[in-house]
């Protein structure tokens, strides 16, 4: 997002290290742009004793980025402008140092400069010696990757470069090709689509120092709202209080309230293809507000509640061909109540999770939902909230296919 390059021709920035299967990068070159793909080479200094930078340089008619001190022509700053461009970008071969490197979001060399600095997904295809892939390190250095919403294309078993035999050896080139095509078929699959987004708690005043709330982060709401914006959407996230920092080419705006928050959404949805309602909003707001601090001695024995207004009901009630997806944060029959919610709010898709589950849920970087629509119910792996956000936009897109062919 955010880059000025030609978007009619798709972007893969490929990145080289330095390992013997470094001349298969070239013929990865070969196939993405027999498939109408534009490559950019983005080499490490030890990728170049493998492999020449003119060979690349020839093979896509770009240059090929391999210092931070090139000169890069007209792009002041070189590692910024290609990770801009890059709608997909892919590691291969990936040594099992530039992959502690991308764990641990170092950022010494070109190639994890620009890495550390693009929105696109990072498509990784080990190679490397089998004791080195099995090392703990690595494991671990790779499930971060993952985590992080990484696809890691698994090496394959074979005769390796040292004269072992085992895993390590870098994956069939049509394996990594699908895991492009896939990455770069979704990666424009939410375009021209406006995407509505709630995230975050309301906050409902007792007086200017207090508050009814609840323990929302807004994580997955906005993981959601970069994901859709990363994909081509033009997205609007209305956030609750948070400490989370306004995503990128998103129009964030914050409010407090369940009231505020309500008349955020509905200026919003006249023009919203789909709406993502994250929010945990308050159910009650005190009756009355004190504009003046409520001494401790002076507090009354009860606070009298008044209900909220359901915002996400009033959608489903006003909704003609937008698509709701709905969360449900519930402590036990979760799937029952997603699906109650989901006839009673007129949804297409709940996503559920249980938040009594330690570590999972409100305030964690984890979370593990259930999918709940019309068909059935689908399970989705422990994973991170950006993650989750990616399978959450890819539900949208289906949705909004079928919804497209509906009409």
């Amino acid at each position: 997002m955010g880059s000025t390059h030609d978007t009619s021709v798709q972007t893969v920035v490929l990145g080289i290290t330095g390992c013997i299967a470094a001349y298969k990068a070239c013929e990865l070159t070969r196939a993405l742009m027999r498939e109408g793909i534009r490559v950019k080479a983005v080499m490490t200094e030890a990728a170049t004793h493998f492999v020449g930078p003119l060979t690349l340089r020839t093979l896509t008619d770009q240059p090929v980025a391999v210092s931070l001190w090139d000169d890069p022509g007209s792009s002041p700053v070189h590692h910024i402008s290609l990770a801009e461009e890059a709608d997909v970008f892919v590691i291969a071969p990936a040594t099992a140092n530039v992959i502690a490197k991308l764990a641990q979001g170092r950022a010494d060399d070109i190639l994890t400069t620009t890495a550390l600095a693009t929105e696109a997904t990072l498509v990784i295809a080990p190679a490397m010696n089998t004791h080195m892939w099995r090392a703990e390190a690595t494991r671990a250095n790779l499930q971060t990757l993952r985590d992080r919403g990484a696809v890691i294309v698994e090496p394959e078993s074979g005769e390796l470069a040292c004269g072992d035999v085992g895993e390590g050896r870098l994956a069939p080139l049509e394996d990594i090709m699908d895991a492009v095509r896939y990455e770069l078929s979704r990666s424009l699959d939410l375009s021209d689509r406006h995407v509505l987004v709630t995230a975050g708690p309301t906050y409902e005043p007792i007086d200017p120092v207090r508050f009814i709330g609840n323990a929302s982060s807004g994580k997955t709401g906005y993981a959601i709202a970069e994901e859709c914006a990363r994909r081509g959407a033009r997205v609007t996230l209305v956030s609750g209080p948070t400490a989370l920092s306004d995503p990128f080419e998103v129009d964030t705006v914050r409010v407090t309230t369940a009231l505020e928050m309500q008349a955020a959404v509905r200026r919003a949805f006249g023009d919203a293809d789909a709406v993502i309602a994250t929010a945990a909003v308050s159910d009650f707001r005190p009756e009355v507000f004190s504009s003046d601090k409520v001494k401790k001695g002076e507090a009354p024995d009860s606070v009298r509640l008044v209900r909220n207004p359901d915002i996400l009901e009033g959608l489903g009630e006003d909704k003609i061909d937008t698509v709701l997806i709905g969360f449900a944060a519930e402590t036990q029959d979760v799937e029952q109540y997603a699906r109650l919610k989901l006839e009673s709010k007129n949804l297409d898709l709940v996503v559920a999770n249980d938040v009594s589950v330690p570590g999972l849920g409100f305030g964690g970087d984890m979370n593990k939902v259930i999918l709940v629509d019309r068909h059935g119910t689908r399970e989705l792996p422990t994973a991170s909230k950006r993650v989750i956000a990616r399978s959450i936009a890819d539900e949208l897109s289906r949705l909004l296919c079928e919804r497209d062919i509906r009409l």
